[in-house]
């Protein structure tokens, strides 16, 4: 399930209508539109342009609450009731997105407050989280078996929703320890944001002990639910193995 939260702006139209001045949909967000009101006194200019500069800060403020900025916005229009009002806006609007070039529409309507000369709406994507320390990670391969035993290569791409996920792994890590047969574990992270795992067992008996593992299968489950954009499971009996480590390889994490 991906994260929905709503995201309120102290805006007294917020409570009377019923609505939020964003939603963060997992790595969506969507700020509704947005006029030149302070909330904090509910007042408001009567120029546009310093209307215009009150909407981007209310934005600007939902969106630092989504934990994104201006640089994230994908998808943005604005509302006038005289379309003579845009131009002299323009100067404002450019320094926002003048580099970040979002997909724009301008539209000719009227608003609910005839006080209101601008009503600016913005869609943005929250950046990936960032990919775990290397320090977190091995630092050698598992060392090279004799053969036959079994390997298990599971490969995801996450969510943004990871709460929880560090310490169920952990956890997990320490408890396929205890299952007999248990050879070791390999992690890596590609840049792109594949994350690639290789549990090694001895035998099909030891590997599936882990599977049915009680623990084991509600991390799957929640998983599937939470954690994992797409994952695939391979299963393979290893026939051959071999290994090489240097003679003056550092050890401990200053080897990543």
């Amino acid at each position: 399930m991906t994260e929905r939260r709503a995201i309120l702006g102290g805006s007294a139209f917020e409570e009377r209508i019923g609505y939020a001045r964003a939603v963060v949909d997992g790595d969506r967000v969507h700020v509704s539109g947005t006029t030149g009101f302070d909330y904090a006194t509910m007042t408001i200019s009567d120029d546009v342009v310093e209307q215009a500069e009150q909407c981007l800060r209310n934005i600007g403020a939902a969106l630092a609450e989504a934990e994104c900025t201006f640089a994230d916005v994908v998808r943005v229009r604005y509302l006038l009731p005289d379309r003579e009002d845009f131009e002299p806006c323009r100067p404002v609007l450019r320094r926002c997105f003048g580099d970040v070039r979002p997909a724009a529409t301008m539209l000719v309507c009227g608003l609910s407050d005839p006080r209101m000369k601008i009503e600016i709406e913005v869609e943005a994507r929250r950046p990936a989280p960032p990919l775990p320390a290397a320090t977190v990670l091995p630092v050698t391969p598992v060392e090279a078996h004799e053969p036959p035993y079994y390997a298990a290569v599971f490969t995801t791409v996450r969510t943004q929703d990871q709460s929880d996920y560090g310490e169920t792994s952990a956890h997990l890590e320490e408890s396929v320890k205890s299952v007999p047969g248990y050879l070791g574990m390999d992690h890596a992270q590609t840049p792109g944001g594949l994350g690639i795992t290789v549990s090694y067992f001895r035998d099909a008996d030891a590997l599936k002990e882990w599977r049915t593992d009680v623990e084991h299968r509600a991390a799957q489950n929640r998983g599937r639910a939470q954690w994992y954009q797409a994952y695939t499971l391979h299963v393979a009996k290893v026939e051959r193995s071999r290994g090489f480590v240097r003679a003056d390889a550092p050890q401990g994490p200053a080897a990543g």
